[in-house]
């Protein structure tokens, strides 16, 4: 699965209703262990999030996955190349969870993937002890609180073994009790070869998990580098801004 690395955008570019949302010369992610997207509301972080991840098509440029072009989201799903897809998992800031329990949850995708009944129940047992919810296997997860919902959807997203996992703002919704395990799992999985690219408004979350910045503004890509030099000497008049508390216009 490894060959979906890195991700690479070149010559990117989204318009909406006459407006440029987003417009990214290049951009390469997954060459670092956790790269983390900041930058003020409407900067274009999770529609560059998405267009990597393969779900949105943008009006030009190209994705590229481990060199080879990423999968066309306008097609069928019996076209795209499975492996591909399985190997870059994407996390929504608010989760898609299935009308069913939180174990059936997880064996649905599991099943998906082509493990058999047995296996799955094995696979989802674990990634849901991982998760810490062993106590609520059985529960609908609509009944789940925010956390664990979230919590839910990351264990399900880990559990297919993706060689990345894009987020975004997976912590936004819940509370610091929640995030606390959901930064967890996500060390857990960068220290087990997963690769991470977080979109983020926590910069305390960032100097947490991340060890690249890539810092947004007005639909552009205006700094990236590690995450020590970005908070130290950031380059760009921008990030000097961003890290001062002004605002970014």
């Amino acid at each position: 699965m490894d060959t979906v690395l890195p991700i690479e955008g070149t010559a990117l570019r989204i318009t909406r209703s006459g407006r440029t949302v987003l417009n990214v010369p290049n951009v390469v992610v997954g060459a670092s262990s956790c790269t983390a997207i900041i930058g003020p509301n409407g900067a274009g972080k999770s529609l560059l999030l998405r267009t990597l991840g393969g779900l949105l098509l943008p009006d030009s440029g190209q994705i590229r996955w481990g060199g080879k072009p990423a999968p066309n989201p306008s097609r069928s799903i019996a076209t795209l190349q499975r492996s591909q897809r399985l190997a870059v998992g994407f996390v929504p800031q608010r989760p898609a969870l299935l009308a069913r329990t939180a174990l059936q949850n997880l064996e649905y995708a599991l099943k998906a993937r082509g493990l058999n009944a047995a296996q799955g129940r094995a696979n989802a047992l674990a990634a849901l002890e991982m998760a810490g919810l062993s106590a609520i296997v059985n529960t609908p997860a609509q009944r789940l609180s925010a956390g664990e919902q979230q919590r839910l959807a990351l264990a399900r997203a880990l559990a297919l073994e993706p060689a990345i996992l894009l987020l975004d703002e997976p912590t936004a919704s819940v509370d610091p009790v929640s995030t606390a395990p959901i930064e967890m799992m996500l060390k857990t999985a960068s220290h087990s070869g997963c690769r991470i690219v977080i979109v983020s408004h926590d910069l305390n979350q960032v100097k947490r998990l991340a060890d690249e910045v890539l810092l947004m503004n007005q639909g552009a890509v205006v700094e990236q580098q590690p995450v020590a030099p970005f908070f130290d000497a950031p380059k760009s008049d921008e990030a000097r801004k961003w890290l001062a508390g002004e605002l970014l216009v």
